[in-house]
């Protein structure tokens, strides 16, 4: 007896719809976690992503109410809709865990980063730096002969732009914070 050739997927000869109904699209999510400031407990959110293989773009941790005991967990995370509904249900049921917000899919959000940048160059390209900075609204913090740094608070988008322009002209090096959002509105 010879095995059913069976492709999978709906046709016009089956009553059962095999496809699966997963989007394979990857977005990237903002998601705001307040949690218990106590010890333990950014490693435990932590440990959920790393665990499961998903991964964080962007992580921004500080305490948001000193009397309340209350941290703020901004997580730039990407991945199919299903698995951000996974990271969002997993991480409501850890037990530190007050709130999750997706802002991203909440209505509109204010998000900024700040990023520090070290340029070396001389001549033309130190000219040249500083104007870009300017078009950028970029702050001057240190100044050598040789190098500046770069302050840049702006959209994730922004700071990216800003790296890639500076490159040519000498970019040492980058510190950035990651993103910190909140939701607009009342």
């Amino acid at each position: 007896m010879s095995p059913l050739k069976i492709k999978k997927g709906s046709s016009k000869h089956s009553a059962y719809n095999l496809r699966p109904n997963f989007s394979d699209v990857t977005e990237s999510h903002t998601l705001a976690v307040l949690v218990e400031n106590e010890p333990g407990v950014l490693a435990r959110v932590i440990g959920l992503f790393s665990g499961r293989g998903y991964n964080i773009d962007s992580l921004t941790v500080a305490e948001v109410d000193h009397q309340g005991h209350l941290s703020r967990i901004t997580i730039v995370t990407s991945g199919t809709p299903q698995v951000i509904e996974q990271i969002k249900a997993q991480l409501g049921r850890i037990v530190s865990v007050h709130e999750v917000h997706d802002l991203t899919v909440e209505g509109s959000s204010v998000e900024r980063e700040l990023a520090l940048f070290k340029v070396a160059g001389t001549g033309e390209k130190r000219v040249e730096a500083l104007r870009l900075a300017d078009i950028f609204r970029a702050h001057v913090v240190d100044s050598t002969l040789e190098s500046f740094v770069f302050q840049l608070t702006g959209t994730p988008d922004k700071i990216d732009a800003f790296a890639d322009l500076m490159r040519p002209l000498g970019l040492e090096e980058v510190a950035r914070t990651g993103v910190a959002a909140l939701a607009r509105g009342v």
